[in-house]
């Protein structure tokens, strides 16, 4: 799937169309954001079961993160560029401050194209998802204190047929979501989001994916 004008205005048109769920005023729970940002693959990826570009692509991925195992709260895990929303801010604007200082990735608000439904955490966040177009997207460097890696996951990756996995724990009621990626897998609440952006904006499906549940060690 490439990464050109044809696609970004798939994707806006989508979200357009797209009846967002907010829970952001509801609860009690802490308002974070995160960027899902469509940018050109390039080089990569490395991950175990997929395999490496020497040349640079411009095939469409999302950019994910690989936390510092070095944070105190959910170290290693897969990620979003994303965190707290601060006093006077909207999600785009923290989303954007969020990717910039992550990944070193500076995009200008023109290139927001819209929300996904807000998710809740068992950690104790409203996350608001905020879909970004990054285009070419080459000049990236990790935040060394929060980032591990960073990732440009092929688009195509999370169409594959075998996704999303669902998973009967008995801690719940719902099932929990995780998407394949090689021969590994992302864990809700970030499989979740992702799951919602493949099924919202390049499929065009009015899906929910706020009542799946995430993996017990995502709980804290």
């Amino acid at each position: 799937m490439l990464c050109d004008e044809a696609l970004k205005r798939r994707i806006e048109a989508h979200l357009a169309r797209f009846r967002v769920a907010s829970f952001a005023e509801e609860n009690s729970h802490r308002a974070a954001a995160v960027a899902v940002v469509v940018a050109e693959e390039g080089h990569g990826p490395d991950l175990e079961g997929m395999p490496h570009h020497d040349d640079w692509r411009a095939d469409a991925a999302l950019i994910l993160t690989r936390r510092s195992s070095a944070l105190r709260n959910h170290a290693g895990q897969w990620a979003l560029p994303g965190g707290r929303i601060d006093e006077g801010e909207s999600p785009e604007d923290t989303a954007l401050r969020e990717l910039q200082e992550e990944v070193g990735l500076t995009v200008s608000r023109a290139s927001v194209m819209g929300r996904l439904d807000d998710f809740l955490t068992r950690s104790g966040f409203v996350i608001t998802p905020v879909v970004v177009w990054g285009g070419e997207g080459r000049e990236v460097h990790r935040n060394q204190a929060e980032v591990e890696s960073i990732h440009r996951i092929p688009v195509d990756e999370f169409l594959r047929a075998d996704a999303p996995f669902l998973e009967d724990i008995p801690e719940s009621t719902q099932p929990v979501l995780r998407m394949p990626v090689g021969a590994t897998w992302i864990a809700a609440p970030t499989a979740a989001i992702i799951y919602q952006f493949r099924e919202v904006c390049i499929l065009g499906r009015e899906t929910r994916v706020a009542h799946y549940e995430q993996p017990t060690f995502a709980w804290q």
